[in-house]
C-alpha cells in the first residue's frame, strides 16, 4: 500500500468521520475500499479542496507542483480576508512541460523552491501535488524533506493529486499534511486559560473579524485558526489550546479528532450563523474552557455580551419582519450551511421550501430536522433544469446559492444572493445576521425584478406596430383633416402578401427609376412574383401615393 493510499484509508477511519461513524467494529477494520467514481470529482478535485483549506494560512508560499492550468484554476478561489501579510495571494507554480514529464519535475520543484525562499523568505512553503507528477512518480515527500534540510526552512508536502477524489477528500489530505508536519512543532510564547482553536473557519469576507473582536471582550484568545487569516506560527502551537470549536465538520473533521486523540483538547461543533446559534456557540466555548481550568466568572462576562448583542440584532432585524412576511427562500448550498443559514433566516420571518445536503454530514441533516420540521425538503442533488422546475413550482420569491447556480435564478426571474464562499459580504455573528438580512432585503424589494418579469413588447398585441398601424391612418387631427403623414408612412410600411415580402415604399422608388407602370414589369424591377404583385393592386387604398397614381 502507497503512503497516500494508506493515507487516505486512514482519513475515512477516523473516528469523528461521518461514513465511518454507523459501521461495526468489523466493517471499520476493513476501511473504505469504495473507489472513486468517474464525475466525483466535478464539484472540485482533491488537489482543489486542499488548495481550499490551506491557502487562507497569509504568510506561508503555496507552489503548486503541476502545469500552470492547476494553479490558474484554483488561484483565489475562496474569498478569504487578510490582516497581514499577502503572499498567500502570490501564484507560486513550478509550471511543469512536457520536458519534464519525460524525464521527471523534481529538479524542477527544488529550484522553484529555492528561488521562493530566496526572493520571499517565508516561515514555510506548502507545496501541492497534482495529477501530472503524481502520475509520472515525482516524490515530492522526498523533495521536501531535501530542501528543508538545506535551507532550514519548513517545506510541506501536500499530497493530494486531483485524481483520488473530491473536494472533500482535499480538505481532509490537507489536514492530515498539517497533522503530521505543523501542528505540534513550535511552541507558544505564553499560554492562558481561555486559549481556544477555530477549525474549519475560513475569514471568508472577514467573517472571523465579527466574531473575533467579541471573543477579546468577554476575554477568549483565538490560539490558532485553521486555516482563515492564519499564520504558521500559530497553527504550529495550537496542540497548547484549552478546548476547539469546529465550524465545518466536512472538511476537517479529523484535525479536530486527531488533536482531541492526541493532546486531549476536547471540540465542539457550532456555528456563528444566526442570532441563537452565536449565542449557543459562545455558551458552549465558555462551559468548555470552564471544564478545563478557566475561571467561573468567565460565563457571567459571556452572557453579559450575549444579551447585549442579542437585544441590539433583533431591534435591527424587527423592522424586516413586515417586509419579509410569506416570503419564501430556496437554500442551494451544502456543509454547514445547510443548517446553520436555515436558523438565520427563520428568525427574520422567512420561509424555507428547499434546502441542499450535498455536501452535508448526518449531523448536518438532523440539525435540519429539528429545525425545519420531519417535513423538512431536503435535496440530495440538484440539476439546473430541476433547480429551475422548483423555483417555479415552489414559488420561492429568492434563491441563495453560489454563483454556478445565480443563472438558473436569473432565468427564472427569482432573486438571487451569493451565500457561498465568493461573496462580498460577511454574514457571521450578531452583525452579519443584520447585513445578510440587508442584502436579501435589497435583492428581494430590487426594481429590476418587475421590470424584467414584464412582457416583451412583441408579445403585447396592444404595442405590436403591425396592428396599430391601419388604424392610425385614420385618425383624425386637429381641424377634422386626416392624419396625411401617419397614413403615407403606413401605407409605405404595409406588406404586399406573404408570396414575396415588397413594401409599398420599393414599389414607390422604382416607378420614378424604371418608369414602370405594368404589373409584369414591376414585379422584375422589385424581384416579386406576379402573382404577388396583382395581390398588391387589390389591395391598393382607395387613394393612392402621387407617385403611384401617376403611374396609372
Amino acid at each position: 500500500m502507497t503512503s497516500l493510499s494508506a493515507t487516505i484509508q486512514d482519513v475515512f477511519n477516523a473516528t469523528g468521520c461521518a461514513r465511518n461513524a454507523n459501521k461495526s467494529e468489523a466493517e471499520r477494520k476493513k476501511g473504505c475500499t469504495k473507489q472513486p467514481q468517474p464525475g466525483g470529482a466535478a464539484g472540485g478535485c482533491s488537489f482543489d479542496g486542499a488548495k481550499i483549506a490551506l491557502q487562507p494560512f497569509t504568510d506561508v508560499a503555496h507552489l503548486v507542483h503541476g502545469p500552470i492550468a492547476c494553479e490558474g484554476n484554483s488561484w483565489d478561489n475562496r474569498g478569504s480576508a487578510s490582516s497581514g501579510s499577502d503572499l498567500w495571494r502570490t501564484s507560486f507554480t513550478t509550471d511543469m512541460n512536457e520536458i519534464d514529464v519525460v524525464f521527471g519535475g523534481e529538479k524542477r520543484l527544488y529550484k522553484a523552491i529555492k528561488e521562493i525562499i530566496g526572493k520571499y523568505d517565508p516561515p514555510a512553503i506548502f507545496v501541492y501535488q497534482t495529477c501530472v507528477p503524481a502520475m509520472i512518480g515525482d516524490d515530492i515527500n522526498a523533495v521536501c524533506k531535501i530542501a528543508a534540510a538545506k535551507f532550514g526552512k519548513p517545506v510541506i508536502p501536500v499530497n493530494s493529486p486531483g485524481f483520488v477524489g473530491s473536494k472533500n477528500l482535499g480538505n481532509k489530505l490537507a489536514g492530515e499534511a498539517l497533522l503530521e508536519y505543523v501542528i505540534g512543532t513550535q511552541e507558544p510564547d505564553y499560554t492562558t486559560p481561555y486559549d481556544i482553536n477555530l477549525i474549519g473557519e475560513y475569514n471568508l469576507s472577514g467573517e472571523l473579524w465579527q466574531i473575533k473582536p467579541l471573543l477579546d471582550e468577554i476575554g477568549i484568545r483565538v490560539l490558532s485558526c485553521i486555516s482563515g487569516d492564519g499564520k504558521f506560527g500559530e497553527v504550529a502551537c495550537s496542540h497548547r489550546a484549552r478546548a476547539a470549536m469546529m465550524v465545518c465538520s466536512k472538511a476537517m473533521i479529523n484535525v479536530a479528532s486527531r488533536m482531541e486523540e492526541r493532546y486531549g483538547i476536547p471540540f465542539f461543533e457550532g456555528s456563528f450563523y444566526g442570532i441563537q446559534d452565536t449565542s449557543e456557540a459562545l455558551r458552549n466555548i465558555a462551559h468548555m474552557l470552564i471544564e478545563r481550568g478557566a475561571p467561573r466568572h468567565l460565563m457571567e462576562c459571556t452572557e453579559a455580551a450575549i444579551a447585549r448583542e442579542e437585544a441590539k440584532a433583533w431591534a435591527a432585524i424587527e423592522r424586516f419582519k413586515p417586509r419579509f412576511a410569506g416570503k419564501k427562500v430556496l437554500l442551494v448550498t451544502g456543509g454547514v450551511k445547510s443548517w446553520s443559514v436555515v436558523a438565520a433566516l427563520q428568525e427574520a420571518g422567512l420561509e424555507i421550501v428547499g434546502t441542499s445536503v450535498k455536501k452535508s454530514t448526518s449531523e448536518d441533516k438532523e440539525r435540519i430536522q429539528k429545525l425545519m420540521g420531519h417535513d423538512a425538503h431536503m435535496i440530495e442533488d440538484l440539476s439546473p433544469r430541476e433547480m429551475y422546475k422548483m423555483l417555479r413550482e415552489a414559488k420561492a420569491d429568492i434563491m441563495l446559492s453560489g454563483g454556478k447556480s445565480q443563472f438558473v435564478a436569473l432565468k427564472a426571474a427569482v432573486p438571487w444572493l451569493d451565500i457561498n464562499q465568493e461573496r462580498c459580504h460577511a454574514y457571521m455573528g450578531y452583525v452579519g445576521i443584520v447585513k445578510l438580512m440587508e442584502e436579501i432585503d435589497k435583492a428581494l424589494y430590487n426594481p429590476m425584478w418587475d421590470q424584467l418579469r414584464m412582457p416583451a413588447p412583441w408579445e403585447v398585441a396592444e404595442m405590436n406596430w403591425q396592428a396599430e398601424a391601419p388604424g392610425q391612418m385614420d385618425v383624425p387631427v386637429a381641424g377634422g383633416r386626416p392624419n396625411s403623414a401617419v397614413a403615407e408612412k403606413a401605407v409605405r410600411a404595409k406588406r404586399t402578401q406573404s408570396c414575396k415580402t415588397v413594401d409599398f415604399s420599393i414599389i414607390n422608388d422604382r416607378i420614378p427609376t424604371h418608369g414602370s407602370t405594368a404589373t409584369d414589369a414591376m414585379a422584375h424591377d422589385t424581384e416579386a412574383s406576379a402573382a404577388c404583385m396583382r395581390a398588391t393592386e387589390e389591395n391598393m387604398p382607395a387613394q393612392p401615393t402621387s407617385a403611384l397614381q401617376a403611374a396609372e
